[in-house]
């Protein structure tokens, strides 16, 4: 007897809406006219919502360095059926659609057997929604309605003839909401379990196949409770049905829930940015960067950027020479800092570099027959028309060969072949390369200042240069793109000059505090420095016959750095990065190509056992009044009771000099002589020559 308020079972034949007789015909009408309108009436529904994804930019393996938001907000990876575990496959189609393999987008069982309840019950006992018409939902959103129903089965229909199964399957694999601005199977695994889902437990599985149903009750990291009972409600049913275990099904449930959103892979943010500005339409973009070397890279610049003041900070790229391929990229240290404005892209900015340069000047002077690494240069005090460099020390070391000029980066030495090789040669030739130097006024010739970083370059351009001199001096454009088109080659010095140039470097002296090569057990590495004007840029690069190495450290905003040198800041952090290349594959310095000239100096020809004068040093020996080269105005000297040493050029001889107006002994033919001071404090010097002009310096003596 039924009880009171209680609804009697309905009797055979009969139910609501006219009866069991009604709810098998009606249901096979429907499902037959779903088919009818899907085959010849309604057109397919429209896929643009699938194409709208997150661009993600993937390393050479295919791992994802950094995603970005679709255009309308969201996480929304691609994600095709080959992407995710068999296993998980298995148990949404169990859960969701079990028979996706064998009806034609609407399943007529399902519907037969949902409209049946309908009928009996007066309310939805059970869908009769197939994972197609989920997917149909997905693409569109419309009102539930029964109208918007049967649009949405006609239009599966037509899915299911136009696509196949395993494109609705990625549809759906890639649209499914799984809470806030995750959609797509992938972008919910690697949030919930930091992992792709190509390897999921069963645990795993069942909870991703779970929270579409009610994304924002079932999410983990908001409400785990209901999560987890979402989930072992699925893990029951797939008990149930055969798909895992009574084992494996008391293992899954009582695995954790995960209650945090991990974050998307964070990596190689400047290049993916810039890869991302350059093709904004692209949704995959496949990069050339090594990962696992991306990530080291990338936590070594960090460690080292603590040592720096909270301004600064350090840019690092890493090539593979033989392919010129970037295999790490690392724009900044730490892209989330406002102090170190991370998200400025210092492999980019063009910055002084220093005596970086000076390698390429030494090279295209070899290449000339300008010098030969033995040639005798003069590391003294001299000018050039007027201008007048310094060596980094203040000293000098009188007569060098080139070879020791470059090891040690003298100054004088390297204006000296600039001057005689000219700066609008030099710098025509890189541009004619692709790599256009800075100068500070663009409409002015070159000048000699370019030898010691009077001009700017990106770390980008500085490594492909030295990319260059694994290549015979032939300079081509670095490759950060997969399959992306090789750039064309400019030869601007040739293999002899190159070889010079890298058996010079191979034997610099290495930075303070590094052993040599040899005693570190690691790569050997030439390398060269720069330090910028006002040390605002330390530049360091190492490389072998097989990678590159280029770090540049400074602050982003250009203001000065006390202390910090290429020498004691960058290079140590090259070789460093060196150290976690290891020694595998290390190839050996080449033998000496045919033509290099392995002789002392005294076996050269004539015109390359020393430099003659360039034209700016002609012109500063033969023009003009006298220039006082030490002590340079403004400088600051050290002096403890110690007479110093005074030093003019250019001017008619004889000179006379002056300290606060009272005249000196007489100068020595070389313009030379030395001065005894009185006491420490300021000190005005004036030189004087026979034709009356003078130049004046302002010093200050310390004790």
């Amino acid at each position: 007897m039924a009880t009171a308020g209680a609804r009697p079972p309905p009797q055979a034949g009969e139910g609501r809406g006219g009866g069991r007789h009604w709810r098998w015909p009606g249901g096979l009408a429907l499902a037959v006219a779903c088919l009818i309108a899907g085959y010849f009436v309604l057109p397919p529904p429209k896929l643009d919502r699938s194409e709208r994804l997150s661009a993600l930019a993937l390393a050479r393996d295919g791992s994802i360095l950094r995603g970005f938001l679709s255009s309308d907000s969201k996480w929304r990876l691609p994600t095709a059926v080959s992407d995710v575990d068999p296993l998980y496959r298995r148990m949404l189609i169990a859960a969701e659609d079990r028979r996706f393999d064998e009806h034609w987008g609407v399943d007529p069982l399902a519907v037969i057997r949902a409209a049946g309840q309908w009928a009996m019950h007066g309310h939805v006992v059970s869908g009769a929604s197939t994972l197609t018409m989920q997917a149909v939902r997905l693409l569109e959103r419309r009102p539930r309605t029964l109208a918007s129903k049967i649009v949405e089965s006609a239009e599966a229909v037509e899915l299911d003839r136009r696509l196949g199964k395993d494109a609705i399957l990625d549809i759906y694999l890639t649209l499914a909401p799984f809470g806030g601005n995750l959609e797509g199977v992938r972008a919910a695994s690697l949030a919930y379990f930091g992992k792709e889902p190509a390897h999921l437990t069963a645990a795993e599985a069942a909870l991703l196949v779970a929270i579409p149903r009610s994304p924002e009750q079932f999410r983990p990291d908001r409400q785990p409770a209901a999560a987890r009972q979402a989930r072992d409600a699925v893990l029951r049913r797939m008990a149930t049905v055969g798909v895992i275990s009574a084992q494996e099904f008391a293992d899954a449930s009582v695995e954790v829930v995960p209650q945090t959103r991990t974050a998307l892979p964070f990596h190689a943010l400047h290049l993916a940015k810039s890869l991302h500005r350059g093709e904004p339409h692209a949704t995959i973009l496949r990069t050339t960067i090594d990962p696992r070397l991306q990530r080291e890279v990338e936590a070594l610049l960090r460690r080292e950027a603590t040592a720096l003041d909270p301004q600064s900070t350090f840019a690092a790229l890493v090539i593979d020479n033989r392919e010129r391929r970037v295999l790490a990229y690392v724009g900044n240290a730490d892209y989330l800092s406002g102090q170190r404005h991370g998200t400025i892209d210092m492999a980019r900015a063009i910055r002084s570099p220093g005596s970086a340069l000076k390698p390429f000047i030494y090279a295209m002077a070899f290449d000339r027959l300008i010098i030969h690494p033995e040639t005798i240069l003069d590391d003294e005090p001299r000018h050039f028309g007027d201008y007048s460099p310094g060596d980094f020390d203040g000293r000098f070391l009188g007569e060098v060969t080139a070879r020791e000029a470059l090891q040690y980066s003298l100054n004088v030495p390297a204006v000296a072949v600039l001057d005689r090789l000219r700066p609008a040669r030099f710098v025509s030739a890189l541009a004619a390369a692709g790599i256009r130097l800075k100068l500070p006024h663009p409409s002015s010739e070159p000048g000699l200042a370019v030898a010691l970083g009077g001009d700017g370059i990106s770390l980008l351009d500085l490594a492909t240069l030295y990319v260059a001199l694994s290549h015979d001096g032939a300079v081509a454009p670095l490759q950060t793109e997969l399959g992306a088109p090789e750039g064309k080659e400019t030869t601007i010095f040739g293999p002899v000059a190159a070889w010079y140039v890298n058996d010079i470097l191979a034997g610099a002296p290495p930075p303070p505090g590094m052993l040599p090569a040899e005693l570190r057990r690691t790569r050997k590495l030439a390398f060269k420095t720069g330090t910028s004007y006002g040390f605002r840029d330390a530049w360091a690069v190492g490389y072998d016959p097989e990678v590159t190495i280029a770090v540049w450290a400074g602050r982003p905003d250009g203001t000065p750095m006390a202390g910090i040198t290429g020498r004691t800041t960058a290079a140590p952090v090259v070789f460093k990065i060196a150290d976690l290349l290891g020694l595998a594959g290390a190839p050996a310095w080449p033998k000496p190509p045919p033509g290099a000239l392995l002789v002392a100096r005294r076996n050269l020809p004539a015109s390359l056992q020393r430099l003659d004068p360039g034209p700016a040093e002609r012109a500063g020996r033969d023009h003009g009044g006298p220039k006082i080269v030490y002590p340079p105005d403004g400088s600051i000297v050290e002096w403890h009771g110690e007479s110093v040493p005074l030093d003019a050029a250019g001017g008619s001889a004889p000179l006379r000099w002056l300290a606060d107006g009272k005249p000196l002994p007489q100068a020595s033919p070389r313009h030379e002589l030395f001065w005894h001071p009185d006491s420490v404090g300021f000190t005005q010097l004036t030189v004087i020559d026979a034709a009356g002009r003078s130049a004046h310096a302002t010093v200050r003596l310390e004790p």
